[in-house]
């Protein structure tokens, strides 16, 4: 693929990515990382195999660069998913007082 096609091809998908997201309200963007979360998987693979194909060094060093910032979504994205779930449990029951016995005494 040609260097301008691909850096037409990132720099639309930046402003498109970017327009979507801004766009979601705080109530949908919880459920909305799981399957962003799925896409990012498959952005990772298709950065890999780009990578793989790289034949000019500074083409496999901006595959490179795809790599570790889609690994970066990634990751950074579960660790939000988590974390929001997490608000959803149920409160932990508290725990009795250091040395207190079953009496509370």
């Amino acid at each position: 693929m040609d260097p301008i096609t691909l850096l037409t091809v990132v720099v639309l998908a930046v402003f498109v990515g970017f327009e979507v997201v801004s766009k979601v309200t705080s109530k949908l963007h919880t459920p909305l990382m799981s399957g962003a979360n799925a896409i990012h998987g498959i952005i990772l693979v298709g950065a890999i195999i780009v990578a793989g194909q790289a034949g000019d060094p500074w083409l496999l060093t901006i595959a490179l660069i795809a790599v570790i910032l889609a690994t970066a979504n990634l990751v950074g994205g579960f660790v939000v998913t988590d974390r929001m779930l997490e608000m959803f449990g149920g409160r932990k029951p508290a725990r009795p007082a250091a040395g207190a016995g079953e009496d509370g005494k």
